[in-house]
């Protein structure tokens, strides 16, 4: 394996200053109406971690899930595996790439072919790069089935005849049926009930273990995201403002936005809810007109002046803990010192995992 100069491992994954911008309107506007749906977005995924991805929705996360894997192409910067930018691949390269990352989608029953069958589907990716045929490929379909959780005696039913819970089931025997040892997990338990939400994701920690896979897992539920992550990203307006290890984000967020999604999260007992409730005004703004500095800075409850005109970098606050945003730049270390104290003493535990 190789590793970096300090020695440690080389991240599986690594995402330098991504951008997606997508072209709006026709003709004249079509040049000047962009949706910058990811505006400059970096970081590593190590071999065996789970990223988690959170924010609002139309933040730009299942953009950069789609873009890391070339799914879509990007506008700018570079995402390499394992060492190798797959942006400056042709279609025979990312042939090889594909067998390496794959993804699970949101909605299980519109990702699988309707006029297939449950056996096809799995198998296909195994046909298509020739690995099986035959009575072999048979006998790894069945297996694949036996390790989702699916009975092999169902390899002749159809997507329509299984629950929303085997469906994603089948989507998840497909995306291991190469090997793969990355993992995009779009959203994959939201349009699932709470009971079966459970089973899904320990089903995919349980691979993760047996198989040491990675995982980009996107969601906007805080609570399977703190269940499942090493790791976790939060992301505004398609910037990533804070990522750390999930311990230190649910007890000590950074970032303004990330302290108001946290005191979103509802909690059993009403009692540990913070006493500092974080009300955010004002709407998202539009990823099409931005505004300028720092995105967050209309809706923020600690904006300064520079935050209009100046984008805050990402900085470490402290060892493995980045943020985007002016209050740690070093000149307004006694702000960050206070608001820290205020957090520290109205923050939620969250769920424990």
């Amino acid at each position: 394996m190789n590793s970096t100069k300090s020695g440690t491992p080389e991240p599986l994954v690594q995402v330098a200053d991504l951008k997606k911008h997508f072209l709006m309107g026709t003709g004249f506007l079509r040049s000047r109406l962009r949706v910058r749906a990811v505006d400059g977005v970096s970081f590593d995924i190590a071999r065996g971690e789970t990223l988690g991805l959170v924010g609002e929705s139309g933040c730009g996360k299942s953009t950069v899930g789609r873009v890391v894997i070339r799914l879509v192409e990007p506008t700018n910067g570079t995402v390499r595996i394992s060492g190798k930018d797959i942006s400056q691949l042709d279609n025979t390269g990312m042939r090889a790439v594909r067998k390496t990352v794959q993804i699970i989608f949101q909605d299980p029953y519109s990702s699988l072919n309707p006029r297939m069958t449950a056996g096809r589907i799995v198998g296909e990716p195994l046909q298509l790069y020739g690995l099986a045929k035959g009575e072999e490929l048979a006998d790894r379909v069945s297996a694949l089935f036996e390790r989702v959780g699916l009975s092999p005696d169902r390899v002749h039913d159809y997507p329509h005849e299984f629950s929303g819970g085997q469906r994603q089931r089948l989507g998840i025997a497909r995306a291991l049926a190469l090997q793969p040892e990355l993992i995009v997990c779009d959203e994959p338990v939201s349009a699932l009930d709470m009971s079966i939400q459970a089973q899904v994701v320990n089903l995919l920690m349980d691979l993760q273990n047996e198989y040491g896979l990675s995982y980009l897992f996107i969601a906007h539920d805080l609570a399977v995201v703190q269940h499942v992550s090493h790791r976790i990203a939060v992301m505004y307006l398609g910037r990533i403002v804070e990522l750390t290890d999930k311990r230190t984000l649910f007890r000590s967020p950074a970032h303004p936005y990330t302290e108001a999604l946290l005191a979103a999260v509802p909690v059993p007992d009403p009692r540990n809810k913070p006493t500092k409730r974080i009300i955010l005004g004002g709407d998202v703004p539009s990823p099409i007109s931005p505004p300028p500095g720092c995105h967050f800075h209309p809706r923020c409850p600690y904006a300064m002046e520079r935050c209009k005109v100046e984008i805050p970098t990402l900085r470490e606050v402290a060892p493995g803990h980045i943020v985007s945003c002016h209050l740690h730049d070093g000149t307004n270390a006694r702000a960050a010192e206070r608001r820290a104290g205020d957090l520290t003493r109205s923050s939620q535990p969250g769920i424990q995992s």
